[in-house]
């Protein structure tokens, strides 16, 4: 019986992704020792967070790098960091930032909702979010025009969340940031390349631990050496309520350590997707079909239409019943207003495609014959 099992909690079968909401990542033997160990001992808290910086810059190509609780902690964080550097007293303001250089430019299409907002998180670390553009076409203009000498950084967040069309480019916002002398900070929560956008020259990049890297519930910023010494000073000011203990820590290291020998599974998962969509193929009103990802990845989902008029209930009412059963399946659902859900394979367990397709079979048919 799993652990949330004898809590009296439903057994989950996640379909969705690395997601928040539902734990982000199940960790490996390797990670989940370290968590353990580390949870049975003691260590200098400072030490371990500057060492911590030593190996997330060995595995990022970075000067230096910050641990945190998770990348939302990292966009308060790393907001502060290049407001205050590494002042004392101005970290023990935030987030009261008035009088001080503290505009963070954003493209409105990139002002996204996460399960809290961007903006938010830039307001929580003292930054005041400066909305640039349309929603869907953003000029370099729109940036450039609102660059005062309040401005204390631009921020780019790629995700699939954001608007994917018409908006500026990371190198050219990155551009622009370096042409005014500004510190250029990349949200890269989700992304599988951790060396990316180093190597493109940002100063500041944040990532998930418990997304791609499938470490605890945790983050990492890294970066230029000043900003990453500024970031750990954060802890004593706005990041001390987003702290991340000693366990959080050993693990992000643990999962760092790892990610390099990790193999790319992408034929696993078309491989895994194509089976369910075989299984699926006779399902009444459903049309199934394998897509990349939307922002880019490695990641490939099997997405399922569902025709109202033909599967007997909307693709919403399917994913009420699959969420409300035991165990409880969670499917993708950034379009079920529009008929779509999508599987992820790569929260899935061994066999648990097998499991989704026998459910929604199972639900359609109960609904086309009441």
């Amino acid at each position: 019986m799993s652990f949330f099992a004898q809590l009296g909690l439903r057994k989950v079968i996640n379909a969705s992704g690395k997601m928040t909401a539902l734990g982000a990542s199940a960790v490996s033997d390797e990670v989940a020792d370290a968590l353990k160990r580390a949870a049975q001992d003691y260590v200098d808290i400072d030490e371990m967070m500057e060492f911590a910086g030593s190996v997330i810059a060995e595995y990022t190509g970075a000067e230096d790098g910050c641990p945190t609780c998770g990348a939302a902690a990292g966009i308060a964080i790393a907001t502060a960091s290049v407001i205050t550097g590494k002042n004392l007293s101005l970290i023990e303001r935030m987030p009261d930032s008035e009088g001080l250089r503290n505009e963070v430019i954003i493209q409105k299409g990139q002002q996204v909702h996460f399960g809290a907002s961007i903006a938010q998180m830039v307001r929580i670390g003292g930054g005041k979010p400066i909305e640039v553009g349309n929603a869907n076409k953003v000029e370099p203009d729109h940036i450039e025009q609102a660059i005062t000498e309040k401005t204390a950084a631009l921020l780019y967040i790629k995700s699939h969340h954001a608007v994917q069309k018409g908006t500026q480019s990371l190198e050219t916002m990155m551009r622009i940031a370096k042409e005014h002398q500004l510190p250029f900070i990349v949200d890269a929560a989700a992304e599988e390349d951790f060396q990316a956008y180093i190597r493109m020259g940002a100063d500041i990049v944040i990532y998930s631990g418990g997304k791609a890297l499938e470490g605890p519930t945790s983050g990492l910023i890294c970066g230029k050496k000043k900003w990453m010494e500024a970031c750990r000073m954060q802890y004593k000011g706005v990041g001390r309520p987003m702290k991340v203990g000693k366990e959080g820590v050993a693990g992000l290291i643990a999962a760092l350590k790892q990610y390099p020998s990790k193999e790319d599974n992408g034929d696993e998962q078309i491989e895994r997707m194509t089976k369910l969509t075989e299984a699926l193929a006779d399902a009444k009103g459903l049309h199934c079909s394998i897509k990349q990802d939307e922002a880019g990845r490695a990641i490939y989902r099997a997405q399922i239409q569902v025709d109202a008029s033909k599967a007997g209930m909307t693709a919403a009412e399917l994913l009420h019943r699959l969420e409300s059963g035991n165990p409880a399946i969670f499917l993708r659902h950034h379009y079920v207003n529009v008929g779509i859900l999508s599987v992820d394979p790569r929260p899935l367990l061994k066999g648990q495609e097998d499991i989704i397709a026998s459910e929604i079979k199972r639900i359609l048919k109960e609904g086309q014959s009441s």
